[in-house]
């Protein structure tokens, strides 16, 4: 009985926040049947490379950035996901700093962009699923773990954080409400710092508290909207 042969590959879906929207980084692919369509950044599994490996190597290569958050979410190997050739990938997703990477695109790429995660074009293959599938992930992470020292710059407002929420929640939250409930987990720092270069009144800086972001991250809680 001939051993039936799998190609393996990842694709990573990489999340970034930037002005108020949550943002991923599609790419258009340039060579074989999905050339000129755009699809989640992804790469084959190289002889000798575990897929975290392969996942971590096309994260660099795309965004210039090492040892960030980087998480499986899921294998997807539904037989006639491709066409021609039975591909299983295993996906990924990250969690990039708008302020801590340089993007570029890949030697098979014509292009590459973040776009509001709710209004990317019709991507190849089943890679729409596979983003729902990291979306609501992040949905549960935000609820149950703190993310933002992962998508918010060093040094943040209390409304850049609450958009965040918002945006990854696609929902409105009550402002005094939720920088309550963020002051009541000793989450965050006060810079003594202020906002500049704004045209209105400045807000007051804040950083998270690494010692409490671990513990929180370990231990985990449960943000109620």
């Amino acid at each position: 009985m001939q051993t039936p042969r799998h190609a393996l590959t990842v694709d990573n879906v990489i999340f970034g926040f930037d002005d108020g929207e949550l943002k991923v980084l599609i790419v258009k692919h340039g060579e074989g049947e999905s050339r000129g369509r755009w699809g989640l950044p992804g790469d084959w599994l190289k002889e000798g490379e575990t897929l975290e490996q392969a996942a971590s190597r096309v994260l660099l290569d795309r965004t210039g950035v090492r040892d960030i958050f980087l998480e499986q979410l899921h294998a997807f190997s539904e037989v006639e996901r491709h066409p021609g050739e039975r591909i299983i990938t295993v996906a990924f997703f990250a969690l990039v700093r708008s302020d801590a990477h340089v993007l570029s695109v890949g030697k098979s790429e014509l292009d590459a962009r973040w776009v509001n995660v709710r209004e990317t074009p019709e991507l190849i293959f089943d890679h729409g699923s596979i983003l729902s599938k990291a979306l609501a992930r992040l949905k549960h992470k935000v609820r149950h773990e703190p993310i933002g020292f992962n998508l918010l710059p060093e040094k943040f407002t209390l409304f850049e954080l609450q958009r965040l929420y918002e945006a990854v929640l696609d929902i409105t939250l009550d402002k005094p409400n939720f920088r309550r409930k963020m002051m009541k987990m000793n989450l965050l720092v006060s810079t003594d710092e202020k906002q500049s270069g704004v045209s209105y009144r400045a807000a007051n800086l804040y950083r998270f508290d690494l010692k409490v972001y671990r513990e929180l991250t370990q231990q985990g809680f449960v943000f109620e909207v």
